[in-house]
């Protein structure tokens, strides 16, 4: 089982949704980074359950502790080893779905690739385990923000409701203003209304995050084999519930003339080459043009629904399952925390891997 993510910047997770803890390690973390725990639990805070009515009811203080890589409140080069407990687990919620495997949940291909699964909140295939991403991506937004690199997502729609403009048209600030991290505060009370409509019957429903990386320099990726945005693609796919990802202006592009969307290249006034638009999302060629990286990542309704739905047992034989327990009924809002963290992994893995002759000194 792969549970590694980067090449020089690596994330090792560890840990199942019901066992004792969930945790990972970091390596390649540079020397020297003021550490600030506080900075590292509120992220964490925000991609924590039972966070708002329109979240799982699941309720976690996802308090980190960090075991080792750092000393006198700065890190010191060495694997930074941390872990969150778990202490709220309602595993005999989970005790009908011992037998059957839920629809569109990975219930089934787990069990045929290992041939057992952890039907407790889905064990290692449970999206508890983002929380050490989250931890990750944390670290990593502490190194970025010394080079003036900020990475910013949020909620762009969740089931038919979206926004109708990009992101330079919102005030991106409010996105913490409400439980659906939307910064259009009309749109988010109305999403919210779906959403709680949805939980109420039962259902669930998906939606669609952004995501917004700003100073960047330009030269970051590969023209080959290890493209900028196919690494960040893998580690938005890699996220759980993640069905579609797109950077620039994505499937749209694909109806449009090149003489419509060529980013057209122009000096600013210090004479710096940059581009009159960004229909490329800050990507050509698969390396980064130093114009905001911008993308979105769909997600899929959750696959465990509070109502009866036919499937099949683990013999095959027809049955009926209605699960328990407690599940969002959309993904989106706590999603957002998740995919500001593995754009901040991609990114600072890819800065590392251009400087790694020069190293970074703080």
């Amino acid at each position: 089982m792969m549970n590694t993510f980067g090449t020089l910047f690596r994330l090792t997770t560890f840990g199942e949704s019901h066992g004792a803890a969930i945790g990972g390690v970091v390596d390649g973390m540079p020397s020297g980074v003021a550490v600030d725990q506080a900075f590292i639990q509120s992220e964490l805070d925000r991609r924590r359950p039972g966070q708002s009515a329109i979240t799982t009811g699941r309720s976690e203080e996802d308090r980190v502790e960090l075991l080792s890589g750092v000393f006198e409140g700065k890190t010191t080069g060495t694997p930074i080893g941390f872990i969150i407990r778990n202490k709220d687990q309602h595993s005999a919620d989970y005790q009908n779905l011992s037998q059957v495997f839920r629809p569109s949940h990975a219930d089934y291909t787990y069990y045929r690739k290992y041939g057992v699964r952890d039907y407790r909140g889905g064990g290692r295939t449970s999206a508890r385990e983002t929380a050490s991403r989250v931890v990750a991506g944390a670290l990593a937004k502490l190194v970025l923000r010394q080079y003036g690199i900020h990475v910013q997502a949020y909620t762009s729609q969740v089931g038919p409701l979206r926004l109708d403009k990009d992101y330079t048209h919102y005030n991106l600030s409010a996105t913490e203003t409400n439980p659906v991290r939307c910064p259009d505060p009309h749109l988010a009370e109305q999403m919210e209304v779906l959403i709680r409509e949805v939980k109420a019957s039962g259902d669930t429903i998906g939606g669609v995050v952004t995501g917004v990386v700003k100073g960047l320099p330009a030269g970051l990726g590969e023209p080959v084999f290890d493209k900028f945005h196919a690494r960040l693609g893998a580690a938005m796919l890699g996220i759980n519930a993640a069905k579609g990802f797109e950077i620039g202006d994505g499937f749209a592009i694909a109806t449009k003339r090149g003489s419509e969307v060529n980013d057209l290249f122009a000096s600013d006034a210090d004479q710096r080459i940059t581009t009159l638009t960004n229909h490329s999302g800050g990507v050509q060629g698969g390396i980064t043009n130093g114009q905001d990286v911008v993308f979105r990542v769909a997600f899929k309704p959750v696959a465990t629904l509070l109502k009866e739905q036919p499937t099949v047992d683990v013999d095959g034989n027809p049955t009926i399952v209605k699960a328990k327990g407690r599940h969002d009924p959309c993904v989106v809002p706590r999603a957002v925390p998740i995919v500001e963290a593995m754009a901040a992994i991609t990114a600072l893995d890819f800065l590392l891997l251009q400087q790694r002759l020069q190293p970074i000194s703080f």
